[in-house]
């Protein structure tokens, strides 16, 4: 029997995401995320909306477990497993993060918009040093174009949110919550963001490292144009 050879198939050009009419750097509109439990589903937020403006600050006020948290992760989806976003739009620039696949996103993440999470302990790895994570963050996204600009970019970034470059080379447990606190922000701005998403960044600390990182953050978007 004779093989014939399959006919090659036709490259497709994807076409860029549309860009949408928007307010704003950031333009959440009706976002809603509910999440799976069981046979059943709970609504977590409904119906959110609201504009950033480039060097605009916006807080969201809440008791806990009203939903400021899972808003923040919807933005960025990065919501868990049984977590989904329902309805809404969440503009950017223009382009709608809410239709974007896993991989759209990952372009965005970190270099456009960055987080910092809440609870630094639980957001750093606690068998690295605080500049090798850094490092990782900065050569995943090809910020750094060699490990050695790397790591003095680690320096310069840790230096930023007040801490001695040479500090890089202690662990997590070395560092006072505050000092965690900032280790992270300086991992946030690592691939220079746009949007700086904070949740709850002064958890857990006590009222004079809160009021220090809060001086922290205000002083970096002047300097940063966040």
């Amino acid at each position: 029997m004779a093989a014939t050879a399959a006919k090659p198939k036709k490259a497709v050009e994807s076409k860029p995401p549309e860009r949408i009419e928007h307010r704003g750097l950031l333009d959440v509109r009706g976002l809603t995320t509910h999440f799976k439990l069981g046979a059943g589903r709970v609504q977590a937020v409904r119906d959110v909306s609201f504009t950033v403006e480039p060097g605009e600050s916006l807080g969201l006020a809440g008791e806990s477990g009203c939903g400021k948290t899972t808003a923040a992760l919807s933005i960025l989806k990065l919501l868990p497993e049984n977590g989904r976003l329902v309805s809404g739009e969440v503009l950017f620039d223009g382009r709608n993060l809410a239709k974007r696949t896993e991989y759209g996103m990952s372009k965005i993440r970190w270099k456009e918009i960055s987080i910092i999470f809440q609870g630094a302990m639980n957001a750093l790895n606690p068998v690295r040093t605080i500049e090798s994570q850094i490092v990782e963050a900065l050569q995943v996204h090809g910020v750094a174009s060699s490990a050695r600009a790397a790591k003095r970019r680690a320096g310069e970034l840790l230096e930023l949110v007040g801490i001695a470059p040479e500090r890089g080379s202690q662990f997590p447990h070395q560092y006072s919550g505050g000092m965690r606190q900032r280790a992270v922000m300086a991992m946030a701005l690592a691939c220079q963001p746009h949007v700086l998403i904070a949740d709850e960044p002064t958890t857990a600390l006590d009222v004079m490292i809160q009021a220090q990182i809060l001086e922290t953050l205000q002083r970096l978007q002047r300097e940063l144009s966040l």
